[in-house]
């Protein structure tokens, strides 16, 4: 967990408020630790976990950090109900299970795929248009 914690500390100090992180993996892949190094690097005070139940937790930091899940839920409307679009331009928005509702993603966006392998967790970027294809290419780098 460490390693993706660390991973997503390098993420996060290349975000800014109105990016979206589409999440994408099975459970327990590693999504909310993910969104928890985030969450470090941008200041934010206090226990980050799933908002598996409360569907979207809105986090104050340097800038705010707007983390929902999806899991429970089967459309953009439920995803645009929860009030995303009041948070999107002024937060970094991190949305876990992101693959399960595909109309309610930005075509602009950072698509982070977390899975487990027989090698341990895989994490793959992808940058859909291009400011988060310099992101992706700007961690290789790294």
């Amino acid at each position: 967990m460490e390693e993706t914690h660390e991973l997503a500390r390098r993420l996060g100090r290349m975000l800014a408020p109105g990016d979206f992180l589409a999440l994408i993996g099975p459970l327990g892949a590693g999504k909310t630790a993910l969104v928890q190094g985030l969450a470090e690097v941008l200041g934010v005070e206090g226990a980050v976990t799933s908002p598996t139940f409360v569907l979207m937790r809105l986090h104050r930091g340097e800038p705010a950090l707007c983390h929902v899940d999806a899991y429970r839920l089967a459309s953009a409307a439920e995803i645009l109900d929860l009030g995303i679009e009041d948070w999107a331009e002024e937060s970094i928005v991190a949305l876990e299970w992101a693959d399960t509702v595909p109309d309610a993603l930005p075509e602009q966006r950072l698509e982070i795929r977390l899975e487990y392998t027989d090698d341990g967790r895989r994490i793959h970027f992808r940058g859909m248009g291009p400011r988060y294809a310099a992101i992706v290419e700007q961690m290789r780098k790294q």
